[in-house]
């Protein structure tokens, strides 16, 4: 999960490339649009049970998939995932993103410490980071800022986390898969 922060902790900040295009940069617009899509989404009061993502469920998921596309396209599609999440149980996020740039045959881990968005940074967890590194040597490497920068498939869902979990104490930990 991710810590909504003032301010960057020490290192890179991993700047929010694809707001202004994808999605809007604005953010007091993108929290209404993002709000909007979430309100949209039935939660249980008079809904049909056949459309309510809390009808049937008595534990919140564990994990979510979501699409990254630009909000236009999959805004209102991501928001019936995110509705769902309850952000006082959750500690980390693993937020999984396929890479569109660059071939990789490892996850590709970010060098930041924050990812910004425009209504909030977002703390990456770095000390789960160096333990997956450490345990698991052949199988995650570093990517460049660059890279990191260029890929939307992580970005897209950074809004939404920043939305929904607000001022937890979740951490995330973004790598970039193959």
């Amino acid at each position: 999960a991710a810590r909504v922060m003032s301010a960057p902790r020490s290192g890179p900040v991993r700047n929010p490339s694809h707001a202004g295009s994808w999605y809007t940069k604005d953010s007091d617009d993108l929290a209404r649009e993002l709000d909007g899509y979430l309100n949209d989404v039935p939660d249980g009061d008079g809904g049909r049970d056949d459309v309510n993502v809390n009808s049937t469920r008595k534990k919140k998921p564990r994990a979510l998939i979501a699409p990254h596309a630009g909000y236009s396209y999959s805004g209102p599609a991501a928001a019936w995932a995110y509705k769902t999440i309850d952000p006082k149980a959750v500690r980390r996020i693993f937020l999984l993103g396929p890479s569109h740039h660059v071939f990789l045959t490892q996850c590709a881990l970010t060098k930041c410490s924050v990812y910004a968005t425009p209504i909030g940074n977002l703390a990456i967890d770095l000390e789960t980071y160096e333990k997956l590194k450490t345990e698991n040597p052949d199988s995650f490497v570093a990517m460049t800022q660059t890279v990191d920068e260029d890929e939307h498939s992580l970005e897209m869902h950074l809004p939404y986390i920043a939305r929904v979990f607000g001022n937890s104490d979740s951490r995330a930990v973004p790598p970039l898969v193959p």
